[in-house]
């Protein structure tokens, strides 16, 4: 029989939106784990830590080195749970991450389970599994982000305040819906390179004071053009029709399956529905975008605001201590508990009817669970059987992320 309680060891991918080398937090925690023979290279993106069972970058046992899908799928009652194997199947249901963002992740929306499967079987190659894929957010410091659509009554503002976007509108005095803005973002996005390179110009010569309570959009859109260039239709799309959010450590997100989003800077953990499904149209070569038919078909109109995207927390009945705080996005797939202990402190988490990854973020202390005593530190990350509980001893501070199922 498998320990219900094993330290796992984890990798990082290399997209060229993450930060370099030891600038990446996502790297540093990597690297922070003993023995795996990890080396942060300075001229490297450190992108994404994922600490899941996906099989495209799966965790490992420390010890063994085996990998997390295999000992689950060899253990699945055990580690899981009958409740979490008739609600999910056999597999983690969920996909934690830590991603170090140094600039714009393309503009993308996430299918929803229907479509998924239906691209999946049509291109497995491409879309890896049948699943959705919503997701959260939650900074670990200043995290910039664009999600969902702004209201209505916004997007219309400014496009009857800036002449440049009327070639957008599919007929004048239109009156904004949903419907109107589909059709923007299709126009925007099959629009010819010259034809975006020259709304930008213009854009940028508007008066300041004619965007209203929306100038930001004269900060971020030069710095866009830097990372992408003026020819790329993400651009407009994400400043003129998509909420901008700027959020501090300990603030979070929801991202709905099918809901725009694109990632602009920062440190975040990230937790998922276990899927690596997406489609991108913005922010990325046009050889490389997705279909914008498929995009614009699919994506959804909620969030429609920008207090809709905001995740808050809660307190949890799982907290013996009261040291532990809940994010709990409108899914079934998992939840996230973080636990923020000073020196000296302790926190103890009852069991959980399903599966955890637990990873430290900052401090170090000891971890006490299944009458074993372990060291956790930054950077050391662990899974949690079903039907556990787990005690928190912090010698130097600790801040511990734990995702679960059940």
């Amino acid at each position: 029989m498998v320990s219900s309680v094993f330290q796992l060891q984890c990798s990082c991918n290399n997209y060229p939106w993450g930060k370099k080398g030891k600038e990446s937090l996502a790297a540093t925690l990597c690297a922070k784990t003993p023995n795996t023979g990890f080396e942060i290279n300075e001229t490297k993106n450190y992108a994404e830590m994922w600490m899941g069972d996906y099989p495209v970058m799966p965790a490992k046992d420390l010890k063994s080195g085996e990998e997390l899908h295999k000992i689950v799928d060899d253990n699945k009652e055990q580690l899981l749970g009958k409740a979490c194997i008739e609600k999910f199947g056999g597999v983690l249901p969920f996909l934690p991450k830590i991603l170090s963002i140094a600039k714009a992740l393309p503009l993308q929306i996430h299918p929803n389970k229907e479509l998924s499967a239906e691209l999946h079987k049509k291109n497995p190659e491409k879309f890896t599994d049948p699943n959705h894929k919503p997701e959260i957010a939650i900074a670990l410091g200043p995290f910039e982000v664009f999600a969902g659509f702004k209201n209505n009554e916004d997007i219309q503002a400014l496009f009857n305040a800036l002449p440049p976007l009327e070639r957008f509108l599919p007929k004048k005095d239109v009156n904004f819906d949903n419907e109107v803005l589909k059709q923007i973002c299709y126009k925007i996005l099959t629009a010819s390179e010259q034809e975006v390179r020259t709304t930008q110009l213009e854009l940028g010569k508007i008066p300041r004071e004619k965007y209203g309570k929306q100038a930001y959009i004269l900060d971020l859109l030069p710095r866009l053009q830097e990372q992408y260039s003026r020819e790329d239709p993400g651009n407009l799309v994400a400043l003129l029709t998509m909420n901008f959010l700027n959020l501090s450590a300990g603030d979070a997100i929801y991202v709905p399956a099918d809901a725009p989003h694109a990632y602009l800077s920062g440190n975040i953990v990230e937790c998922m529905a276990r899927s690596n499904n997406v489609l991108n149209t913005g922010f990325c070569p046009r050889a490389d975008a997705d279909s914008v038919e498929l995009f614009t078909s699919a994506m959804t109109f909620s969030p429609h605001n920008a207090e809709e995207v905001r995740l808050g927390t809660s307190k949890t009945e799982k907290s013996i201590n009261g040291k532990t705080t809940l994010y709990a996005p409108p899914m079934s797939e998992f939840n996230v508990l973080k636990t923020s202990l000073q020196d000296g402190e302790n926190e103890t988490i009852k069991a959980i009817a399903g599966p955890s990854v637990l990873f430290a973020i900052s401090g170090s202390g000891k971890l006490l669970a299944n009458g074993k005593t372990h060291d956790i530190k930054e950077g050391y990350i662990f899974f949690v059987g079903q039907g556990v509980e787990v005690s928190y001893e912090a010698s130097s501070g600790l801040d511990v992320y734990q995702a679960y199922a059940e």
